[in-house]
This record gives C-alpha cells, structure tokens and sequence, in this order.
C-alpha cells in the first residue's frame, strides 16, 4: 500500500488530472477499508477422502433460504449493497471478486445501478447478467475434481443402476431380430435354471469379485472392515447384517468384494449375501450376480449352501450373510438413526440351530446416513402404503434422495459419508434338527446382547454424530 494515497473523489482526481477511478477499484478500497480488522478465513470444502482434492460440503437441510453461493461457497455482503466473493483453490490461493447484489435477493423490483464518472458525464451500468445463478440452492461439484474421485462415481453409479442398465440392455437386444435365435433359448434357461439356489456357488467369479474396480467403490464413502475376533474355518457361519439401510451399501462392500479385505480377515471362509429369489429371473443381471457370488435368500438355498460344499463336503468353513431387517427395516432408514427391526426376526436363528451354523452380528456404523428419506412421521398415508406393498409383494420402495454426480443435493448417489462394518463375536450354537423354541429365544437373546455390546463399545468411535439410541423395533 502506497504512503501517499490517491484520492478517491472524482472532483479533486480531476482537479489533479489523474484518470477517474473505476467502479471496481473503488469498491474494493471501500470493502477493504471497512473490513482490514476482520481476518475471517473463506469456507472450505470439507469431508472424508484419501487425496487433496476439494471436498464434498456438508450435508444440508432440505428446506433452506436461498444463499449466496459460487462452487459451494457462501458469500459476504457489505454495507454498501456490494457482494464479496472468496474462493480458495486447493493450493490456498485466494481470488476475491466484487459484484453489484442482485435486486432479486432484497425482494426489491429495482436497485441503483452503479455509475461511472467521466468528465463528459455520468455513465450507468444495468444489471450484471447471470447473477442469478450463482445463489442456486443447488450445489455444484467443481470442475477440478481429480479423477480418482470421477472413477469412484462412476462405480457407485454402475452398481445403483446396474439393475436398470442389464435390464434395459436385454430389451435392447431383443429389438434386434439377429440375436432372437439366441435370446430365445436363454430366456428359457432362465426360466428353469436352480444356479441362485443349488447352494454350489459354481458361477462364483473370483477374478470379479478382487477386481480393482471395487476398491474405487469402497473409497468413495470410504467404507472399512473390523473384526472383532478371528473365526476358525472349522466351523460354517451365519453372518446378520444391521442395519439393511436403503441399499445395503456396506454389505456388497464387505462380502460380495475384497475391497476390505474379508479373505484376509477371515481366512478359510467362503461367505455368501443372499439376496432376494425374484433377482435371479431378471434377464443379464442374475448372470452378473451369480459372478459376484450372490445366491438366494430363500430357505433352500440357505440350507443347500450350509450344508454342501467347504472342506468336509457338508458345509465346513462355508458362511452365509442375511440382512436381517430386510426390506421392512429400509423404511426406518434414517439418518443418525438405527432403529433394527429385529425383535421378532427369528428365523435366522431357527436357521443356524438346524444347520449347526454360529451367529455372528455385523453392526454397520453410518449406513443409514448414506440417503436421505421421506419421514414416517410426516407423510403418514406414503408410509402406509409402502408397508402394503411390502406385504403383498414381499419388497417396497423407499422415497429416498441423496446427492448426484455433478452436485450435493439432488439425485440418487450416496453420500460420502464414512462406513465402518464391524464384525462381532459368534455365538455358538448346537445342531438340532428340530430346534426347540426356548433355545431359540436363548440363542436370539445372545445375539441382541453382542449387537448391543458392539454399539455400546464403537458408537463413540463411528458413530459421534448419532442422535439416538440402538432400538429394537418389531
């Protein structure tokens, strides 16, 4: 700053025969001088990952005034109707803009235009286009986002819609008379094939399942795998995944890929997620799911593979992993919440006392805060209707929302929010093959008792923003 300032006013500048200043150079000297004592560091992008690159903002309300934002970043008013705008690129530089504030934000029709003095007159300038835009309540994703993170979208995306993109593909195929000789056949082997049932997992693709890819997909959250205690491979297992959340995001992570690690935490053990019956009759996508090692969650196929195959022929070193809650429990996702439909969920138990299968409890920190959703205790008659279509269809259809591939706010991708499954200790179990309905409700008080454990002694580690408590519900 020069010892000896210019003069501001137009009159003395022209007395001195300097040229007028600028509208620009003016407001910034006035915002300046008025805001030199403040030293307020400009907001940053902030959240989980593993570069440098700008992080996703925070999650926000859904209802919300509009704001003046650009890129995610709120801006400053002065006292003289005059819009700051800090920016912070990655390395710390900072570009500090100055623009006239929109009238539309005041809910005045118009506003003085700023003028420019010359010495033949005044010049007045209108208003500066594309002011709008730039308090949009939707946040945009930056464009120097790097490509890693570009690569674990398009992941996440691939498996949310991989269900609409097979399916879409198949119908595709069949407008094109040249593969009806194919297509003919497969239809029918479909109709008749036992592969997501038979229990002998012969479609399981290892090469698929520790692809690279799926470690884009697990670091988009990032998502991580704890064990609480090594489990021998001597003995065939029952894994219950809590919660099931809107799309169980955690479970296909933890045991459809080994983007955590599952065969190094739990060596010897071939573990399965059962997944509905009804998706292995969907057309390319049951193909897709048997290379991933996914079988049915019907009783069948959960006795077929507990009891053939592993080292012994009968199941040995064999795990299955159920979400437990299924797809009632999905209604209750909301976020900061866990609220487990697991009281009257017995099966399982029924299941593993038959089998001789231990139970082993997975607690999944964070997989309700994936989406957001329509609230029960808002939209009563919605809620009612998903659990009617849930009992006469067997599944419903959460009314959920996230974020999306270029914002933060609209749209059906996850938020990057971290997930952490935790694996708890088995509970032991003795083969009946009738099981008695005492030892059930035994075994099933032991179960809630190690989910009840593992959330007392990891809530403080994963889950600090929880507002509520576990709860058991139904």
């Amino acid at each position: 700053m020069s010892l000896n300032a210019e003069p501001s006013q137009p009159e003395v500048r022209e007395e001195q025969h300097l040229p007028p200043k600028t509208y620009v150079e003016a407001a910034v000297e006035n915002v300046n001088g008025g805001s030199e004592k403040e030293n307020t560091a400009p907001s940053q992008y902030i959240g989980q990952g593993e570069d440098d690159a700008p992080r996703s903002p925070l999650r926000k309300p859904h209802k919300r005034n509009g704001s003046l934002r650009v890129n995610g970043l709120r801006s400053k008013t002065s006292a003289q109707s005059l819009l700051v705008e800090k920016f912070q690129d990655k390395d710390g530089e900072h570009l500090t803009s100055i623009n006239p504030l929109d009238s539309e934000d005041s809910g005045q029709q118009t506003q003085k235009s700023p003028s420019r003095r010359t010495g033949g007159g005044e010049l007045v300038s209108g208003r500066r286009a594309g002011a709008g835009w730039e308090r949009s309540g939707i946040r945009w994703a930056p464009l120097n986002v790097p490509l890693k993170r570009r690569l674990q979208t398009l992941v996440v995306l691939w498996h949310t819609l991989s269900i609409v993109i097979l399916l879409t593909t198949f119908f595709f195929l069949c407008a094109i008379p040249i593969f009806w000789p194919l297509l003919f056949p497969y239809v029918l082997y479909l109709l008749f094939s036992t592969a997501g049932h038979s229990g002998t997992l012969s479609r399981r693709s290892q090469l698929l399942r520790s692809s690279p890819i799926w470690s884009l997909f697990a670091s988009y959250f990032p998502a991580r795998l704890h064990r609480s205690q090594v489990l021998p491979p001597t003995r065939k297992y029952i894994f219950g995944y809590h919660p099931h959340g809107i799309i169980s995001h955690g479970a296909f992570a933890a045991f459809v890929t080994e983007a955590l690690g599952f065969a190094q935490l739990f060596p010897g053990i071939t573990n399965t997620l059962l997944t509905l019956d009804s998706n292995f009759r969907i057309p390319l996508y049951r193909d897709y799911a048997l290379a991933l090692g996914l079988a049915s969650v019907s009783r069948e196929s959960c006795e077929n593979i507990l009891s053939k195959g592993g080292a012994n022929g009968e199941g040995m070193g064999r795990a299955i992993t159920i979400v437990v809650g299924g797809a009632r429990e999905s209604l209750d996702a909301q976020p900061n919440t866990l609220r487990l439909v697991l009281k009257r969920r017995k099966g399982f138990v029924k299941l593993g006392i038959r089998t001789g299968a231990d139970l082993v409890p997975v607690l999944a920190f964070g997989e309700n805060n994936l989406y957001d959703q329509v609230q029960p205790e808002t939209h009563p008659v919605m809620h009612k209707t998903q659990l009617v279509v849930k009992k006469a269809l067997g599944f419903t259809v959460p009314l959920f929302h996230a974020r999306g591939v270029f914002n933060y706010d609209v749209g059906m991708m996850p938020y990057r929010t971290p997930l952490n499954v935790v694996v708890g200790r088995p509970i032991k179990v003795a083969q009946q093959k009738v099981p008695d309905e005492a030892y059930v409700d035994e075994i099933h008080g032991l179960y809630v008792a190690e989910l009840e454990r593992l959330w007392r002694e990891w809530r403080g580690e994963f889950a600090k923003g929880m507002t509520g408590d576990l709860e058991f519900v139904e």
